[in-house]
């Protein structure tokens, strides 16, 4: 038989209910030696960052109206979003209104839901609340000094599995300090100090384990001073209900930041984990999830190679935040992906996309901006599905928003997306945002990217060019450190270009000799560059490539060598089939063309573009001579 622990009042030994908390209110009020109660105050520990503090509503004595005081608490209780702004307001309603001082044990790790892990080891001390007047607070200071008569707390307890105090806790029950038993679990909460006004088996203190729905989280002292009058079995019932909602709000508030992060875990995963670096741009990129929902959005970015050194900026917001948006936006972005590696223009990635989204047969719509940058040429285009207009910084610091017409959100079907060319210079930085970057409550969207192009333009404006991460930073704001309503999705391309001269590019009919003729090119620029230690290796790949090109070929084959960070060889046909390569037997007189290419090569690939295929091969450049 379970062995039950005694609380001092009328109830017999069971819980405290409804039935118990209506009939104080008809219970007679006490003699006038009994605490008179008090308006309440905070108490001296600090509110949670984002919680300002207040001086609450006026609370009336609990002795002559616990039913009011209750409900102020409890509501006042409930306001708390997190663990801390939970405990902040369990202490603000129990401090100075039901006790002196309020103590907080919690249960480290903290139990979350249904989940049935390790159980957890310590209780480790997270509040301590001291509103006695008689610890006048020092100057500066921002919680009162403890005096002689403070009482004080373990920082961390260890109760054995089959102690009082784990027992006390998984019980649930409120308990007198005066109530059999009680002492040694109290001593381990409190530490063995001596209190001249109280001790830990008097009626001046009480235990409330914090309970949730199926865990113990921890427990809450309240303890009174010497000119209070002592809790009675009425006073627990009160206790029992601060504790029980301060354990629901614990609850409801580890279960929305486990959700929180779970769906930031999310959303990330989805985002690409970095990105590339192809010459000629280099990229940087924010992402910040809304700080006032624990669902996830549809905001992403992405950063696609293409071939001849060319890459896909892209940036798309799905609208709302649930789990379909991110489910939306993960296929859209595969989408897209999909698209950008048939090299087609960017109005006609965003319409093949409408067509796609359309197929998923869902309700949600998307924006979305998909511009394609050419590092040789320094030309951008770009195309908009009802997506804000990106942000293009000048080497000279000036700012221009580029005139980008938006079209229909991704979703809506209609298409009318058009494609517009810009120059590019080197030195430029393209920047793509979601609109969380610049709508707010205070302020809309044409006033936010007004508010952008300031920052860039101050940005700027100095004797050197910002770094891009720098430039991120101060597109952000002060959104990156506060709270956010949506969130931020900030993709940043600095143009750097490539040279004319380590281009070398050729159209060549596909005849029998072509491959002769490649070998020959391929030779004379690497002698011009100075890359004469790659001549027999390169021209030995460039011929096997062209030659498998002009099989199949009926169009003028293109052949392009780029030499940048590393030496880029490009073979284009009008084609599709795309090379495999295969193992040749001893008696076959070909076969072995990609073989070579792959023994030679340090990097090599084959992409189906809309006019056909490409198939390239890279080479490390040689080390230049120490000294």
């Amino acid at each position: 038989m379970r062995k039950q622990l005694g609380t001092g009042d009328d109830t017999g030994g069971r819980a405290p209910g409804a039935q118990d908390l209506a009939a104080l209110a008809h219970r007679p009020r006490p003699s006038g030696s009994e605490h008179s109660g008090a308006t309440l105050h905070p108490p001296a520990a600090r509110a949670p960052a984002g919680l300002p503090p207040s001086d609450g509503p006026e609370i009336a004595p609990p002795q002559t109206d616990r039913l009011r005081y209750l409900d102020t608490a409890t509501r006042q209780i409930a306001r708390g979003m997190n663990l801390d702004e939970t405990l902040y307001e369990l202490c603000r309603a129990a401090v100075p209104a039901f006790a002196d001082t309020a103590f907080v044990h919690l249960y480290a790790p903290l139990p979350v839901g249904d989940e049935i892990g390790a159980a957890p080891e310590i209780l480790r001390l997270h509040t301590v609340d001291h509103a006695s007047p008689r610890s006048p607070a020092p100057q500066g200071s921002g919680s009162p000094a403890p005096s002689a008569h403070t009482l004080q707390a373990a920082e961390v307890v260890r109760p054995a599995a089959t102690g009082l105090l784990a027992k006390l806790l998984q019980d649930g029950r409120p308990v007198l300090g005066s109530d059999p038993g009680v002492a040694a679990a109290a001593a381990e909460l409190l530490g063995r100090v001596r209190i001249p006004w109280a001790t830990p088996t008097g009626r001046r203190l009480i235990i409330a384990p914090l309970h949730g729905r199926n865990h113990a989280l921890g427990s809450v002292i309240l303890v009174r001073g010497p000119d209070r009058p002592d809790f009675t079995g009425d006073d627990l019932l009160v206790a029992s209900q601060l504790a029980t909602h301060t354990a629901l709000g614990l609850d409801k508030a580890m279960l929305y930041e486990r959700e929180a992060a779970v769906a930031d875990a999310l959303q990330r995963t989805m985002l690409p984990p970095s990105l590339p670096e192809p010459p000629g741009v280099r990229l940087a990129s924010r992402y910040l999830p809304s700080s006032r929902t624990a669902q996830v959005g549809g905001d992403w970015y992405d950063a696609i190679p293409l071939p001849g050194n060319r890459v896909a900026l892209v940036i798309g917001d799905v609208m709302g935040h649930s789990m379909t948006s991110a489910a939306i936006m993960g296929q859209l972005r595969t989408s897209v992906q999909t698209l950008a590696g048939l090299d087609l223009p960017p109005d006609e990635v965003l319409h093949h996309l409408d067509e796609q989204a359309g197929r998923l047969g869902s309700e949600h719509t998307a924006t979305c901006l998909y511009a394609l940058y050419d590092p040789v040429l320094h030309r951008l285009i770009a195309s908009s599905a009802g997506h804000l207009p990106p942000v293009l910084l000048r080497p000279d610091g000036s700012v221009e928003v580029l005139d980008v017409p938006p079209g229909a959100p991704i979703g809506v079907g209609g298409g009318g997306f058009e494609s517009v060319e810009t120059h590019a210079p080197a030195g430029a930085t393209l920047v793509l945002y979601t609109d969380g970057l610049v709508e707010s409550r205070d302020w809309d969207v044409l006033a936010g990217v007004e508010r952008l192009c300031g920052r860039l333009r101050a940005a700027g404006s100095g004797s050197a060019p910002p770094t891009l991460e720098d430039l991120c930073d101060n597109a952000l704001g002060t959104l990156g450190t506060g709270d956010r309503d949506d969130d931020i999705a900030l993709l940043a391309a600095r143009f750097e270009g490539i040279l004319p001269e380590t281009v070398a590019y050729w159209y060549m009919a596909p005849r029998p000799q072509t491959a002769r003729q490649a070998r020959r090119l391929t030779r004379r620029t690497l002698h011009g560059w100075g890359l004469d230690e790659l001549l027999e290796s390169t021209e030995l790949m460039v011929g096997e490539v062209v030659a498998n090109a002009v099989r199949f070929a009926s169009r003028p084959i293109t052949l392009r060598l780029l030499c940048t960070d590393v030496l880029r060889c490009e073979v284009g046909d009008d084609s599709p089939v795309v090379p495999r390569m295969r193992h040749a037997l001893l008696s076959d007189e070909g076969g072995r063309g990609l073989f070579l290419v792959d023994q030679l090569a340090e990097r090599w690939g084959a992409t189906r573009v809309s006019t056909g295929k490409v198939v390239w091969f890279e080479q490390p450049l040689p080390r230049a001579p120490a000294g």
